[in-house]
């Protein structure tokens, strides 16, 4: 049903990478079946000149390390209680990720229901990337692993034609960082997260 990315992909510079990876659909599979977002959201994060990214400065510490590594790798960490998941961008050596923030359910809808809870709606199970997570069932062991290979892999989805883009989110502490223009969304897409 899902055929993942080839690696080559993952082969461009990191803003247009965010760009590309709207529409492709993030997938899981579990032993109890399949969950799939087409992906709608992404933040980058530029490394060592990006105040607002972990890999800050060229900052190497057992976070960060896989930033360090090649395109197409998980990097995920925890924020509060959540599990945040990137994707690993630009050549080795280069610190870069993008954030996937919001993907809108396309497979395995009753399975999300069950791992996020019935009692709200739909639009709230994958609408933050601490949402997607739950509701994809991805935890911190995927930290190091391949976005081309199984269980959790990046599919092929069709190109988003409407990009909109502006400043990330939850960053306030980063001077300048705040207001560059590193967010992509689907224009007008109603699983993309509130902008507070």
């Amino acid at each position: 049903m899902f055929t993942p990315v080839a690696a080559d992909f993952f082969d461009a510079p990191t803003l247009e990478l965010s760009r590309r990876l709207l529409g492709q659909i993030l997938v899981h599979e579990l032993p109890e079946g399949i969950v799939a977002g087409r992906i709608v959201e992404t933040e980058a994060y530029m490394g060592a000149e990006d105040r607002a990214a972990h890999s800050f400065g060229n900052r190497r510490t057992k976070r960060t390390e896989i930033m360090f590594g090649k395109p197409g790798l998980v990097y995920t960490y925890q924020m509060h209680t959540h599990t945040l998941i990137n994707v690993v961008a630009e050549a080795e050596g280069t610190p870069r990720a993008i954030l996937i923030r919001a993907v809108e359910p396309v497979g395995g809808i009753e399975l999300m229901e069950e791992l996020r809870g019935s009692h709200m709606p739909v639009k709230q199970w994958t609408s933050g990337p601490g949402k997607l997570t739950k509701a994809m069932a991805i935890t911190m062991e995927y930290y190091g692993h391949c976005f081309t290979e199984k269980p959790l892999y990046i599919a092929q989805g069709s190109p988003v034609q409407d990009i909109s883009v502006g400043p990330r989110v939850g960053i306030g502490n980063s001077l300048e960082a705040v207001h560059y223009p590193y967010r992509f969304w689907e224009t007008e897409n109603p699983f993309v997260s509130k902008f507070r």
